[in-house]
């Protein structure tokens, strides 16, 4: 299987002129991290389809094609992008609570938690009865059938998913609802004028994005549209939870504000904000904003011709729609994880050597919304973008799987120094991955430090 012929279909659903796939070269082979599944083909596809519609937009822009390079090995470091991530030439980041992770329940079933919030971590330990404690959370789950423990934890709004096989997902119904979603999700849902784009120095120069997203996926969006060249704000709250490591990585060219959407201020500031933005970027559960009047109709109301991006962790329709979920999460529900071990010959649970449902989201969702910015300039129209954990994770195992996956070393800091980059930020020298598309005139990059949440005020910048 090559990358090009995934990018063909990704690129169709995307309405991208076929053109660009001449400009691109693609280089590297799976494997290049340790598994069973193509995550190397999946990144490369990913942050391809990301860096192709980038082009098209400057296509749109200058009249003039260029050349795109990326290289396999590249692209899935960049899918672990926090795991390498060092301040001031520090330690590794801490990106895992004591207490996530998975245990095997009284039934022989395997169960995964991801206890990274701490509402999320007291509301297991509540429901199990359990001390603060890995040994105690073991005990505690023996007494429980895996079944019921998925049931109760989804019953409380908290975060934990059973073990399946790939058949088991399958057969579940909210696997077949994900059957009748696209990988990538495009609808026109109002009318504006075609966009004018005006010649620029970079693609997405001018373009005001908002990005109301946590963890990796929605954040990974705004980080590539910041890297060819757009002002992204990214609005959090003091109240919500974050990881610290993933701020700082996915933080990289990027404004930040605060906004309690609780509070009218808060609400009114962000119809400020919206009335000039060109993208809007979500990762709340499906009609989590409508409370507060963000809906994508609302927001095309605020704001005509606007590309709104929905993030979700099971898709919008099915019964595990309202779900709260992370990619981890996901792997273990969906068979992914099952799959691996499988490969391996364990019977615990295994995942995948990045959070690839997380990362190639993430990329699919700029690239959809750098297309449609680009179909705009014709259609006009406002547009609304769905992008799903789950779904992703169906597209990943419709690639298949390697007999000689395992065949590599986990590549650690010292064998990529080749593929970082050092710039100053808000939490100290920063030493990162650099992006893998190499664009020949339109090369990425971040304009702007990382910064602390809630740095900048909700102003946005006059447009470059």
């Amino acid at each position: 299987m090559k990358t090009l012929d995934v990018l063909r279909d990704i690129r169709a659903s995307m309405d991208l002129p076929s053109a660009g796939l001449n400009d691109l070269e693609l280089t590297g082979q799976d494997p290049v991290l340790p598994s069973s599944f193509r995550v190397g083909s999946v990144a490369q596809a990913a942050i391809a389809a990301s860096a192709l519609a980038a082009s098209e937009l400057w296509y749109r822009r200058s009249g003039k094609r260029q050349g795109i390079k990326i290289d396999m090995r590249h692209a899935a470091i960049e899918f672990r992008s926090d795991r390498y991530i060092r301040i001031d030439d520090g330690p590794p980041p801490a990106l895992w609570d004591k207490i996530a992770g998975t245990y095997q329940t009284g039934d022989g079933r395997w169960v995964r938690l991801h206890t990274n919030f701490a509402h999320h971590r007291d509301g297991i330990l509540d429901l199990l009865g359990a001390a603060y404690d890995r040994q105690a959370v073991a005990a505690a789950l023996g007494e429980w059938r895996g079944q019921d423990f998925e049931d109760a934890v989804a019953e409380r709004g908290l975060v934990a998913t059973m073990m399946r096989t790939a058949a088991e997902w399958r057969a579940h119904p909210q696997a077949r609802a994900l059957d009748q979603q696209p990988l990538i999700g495009i609808e026109r849902i109002g009318d504006a004028p075609p966009r004018r784009l005006t010649g620029a120095a970079r693609p997405l120069a001018g373009i005001r994005v908002l990005d109301l997203t946590r963890i990796i996926a929605g954040p990974v969006c705004g980080r590539t549209l910041a890297a060819h060249g757009a002002d992204v704000m990214r609005v959090t709250a003091p109240h919500l939870p974050f990881v610290a490591a993933l701020v700082t990585d996915a933080g990289r060219g990027k404004l930040s504000t605060h906004l309690d959407l609780g509070a009218e201020n808060g609400r009114e500031n962000l119809r400020k904000l919206i009335a000039e933005a060109d993208i809007f970027v979500q990762g709340y559960r499906p009609g989590g904003l409508d409370r507060w009047g963000f809906s994508p109709a609302d927001v095309a109301a605020i704001r005509p011709g606007i590309v709104y991006v929905s993030l979700s962790a099971y898709g919008h329709i099915g019964p595990w729609s309202l779900r709260r979920g992370f990619d981890s999460l996901i792997q273990t529900a969906s068979g992914i994880n099952h799959a691996e071990a499988k490969a391996c010959g364990l019977d615990e649970p295994k995942a995948l050597p990045c959070q690839a449902l997380d990362h190639a989201s993430g990329y699919f969702m700029a690239a959809a919304a750098m297309a449609t910015l680009a179909r705009q300039a014709e259609q006009g129209g406002s547009w609304h973008i769905r992008v799903s954990l789950a779904r992703t994770g169906r597209w990943i195992q419709s690639l298949g799987q390697i007999d000689n996956g395992f065949d590599i070393a986990d590549p650690t800091l010292d064998d990529i120094h080749d593929l970082m980059e050092e710039s100053p930020s808000g939490f100290g020298q920063l030493t990162a991955v650099r992006h893998a598309a190499q664009l020949a005139v339109t090369p990425t990059s971040w304009e702007r430090p990382a910064v602390p949440l809630g740095s900048h005020p909700p102003i946005w910048p006059a447009r470059r």
